[in-house]
């Protein structure tokens, strides 16, 4: 019974994730990963940009225009700022628009750890039981930028964790296609 239970979640989140859109470009490699934050699987996607850091960086910290590069988020707004630290309003569109996904979510001013500089993020409120991300950006040696983001997302309904962690890494695949294209864009590549 729980089984069928989930399958209408599968669904859900398939298209909440924009599953059915086309297929991955190879560059971009979706991996599972456990954040601290949860025992529940992550997803990440991870590529290289052929664009310094600083301008993906400027790209990554966009937030307002998060929908306008990632794909199927329909809205993405700053709502406020405490401290150094920016609020933003996002939504996703599910069952062809009859429902949505929403979330106010937090994100940290970029840090240092090593040689990666990460942006953490997470949920302060919304319509799901957590949510969690990490961008990573490295320097490469030729002044390129391996560009990294592990995605949690826990609806308040039940979902097996296999769902999860596929959900999420496709999440994390889309997100990362997105903001690589627009950086390629502004630094005038391809």
């Amino acid at each position: 019974m729980k089984t069928l239970r989930a399958l209408p979640i599968a669904l859900l989140l398939a298209v909440a994730s924009g599953n059915a859109l086309g297929s991955s470009p190879s560059d971009v490699t979706r991996y599972e990963v456990r954040l601290p934050q949860s025992s529940r699987p992550a997803g990440g996607a991870k590529a290289l940009v052929y664009a310094s850091p600083e301008l993906v960086k400027s790209v990554v910290l966009d937030f307002g225009r998060y929908a306008s590069h990632i794909k199927p988020f329909e809205k993405s707004r700053v709502v406020g700022k405490s401290g150094d630290k920016t609020d933003v309003y996002l939504e996703v569109p599910i069952l062809k628009g009859a429902a949505k996904i929403w979330a106010v979510v937090r994100f940290d001013p970029p840090t240092k750890v090593g040689d990666t500089e990460i942006i953490s993020a997470r949920m302060i409120k919304g319509n799901v039981k957590q949510l969690h991300a990490n961008w990573k950006l490295k320097r490469t040696p030729e002044n390129n930028t391996e560009l990294q983001l592990e995605f949690l997302i826990v609806p308040k309904i039940p979902v097996p964790d296999s769902l999860l962690s596929s959900e999420a890494r496709h999440a994390a695949f889309k997100a990362v296609t997105g903001l690589k294209g627009e950086a390629l864009k502004r630094a005038g590549g391809s």
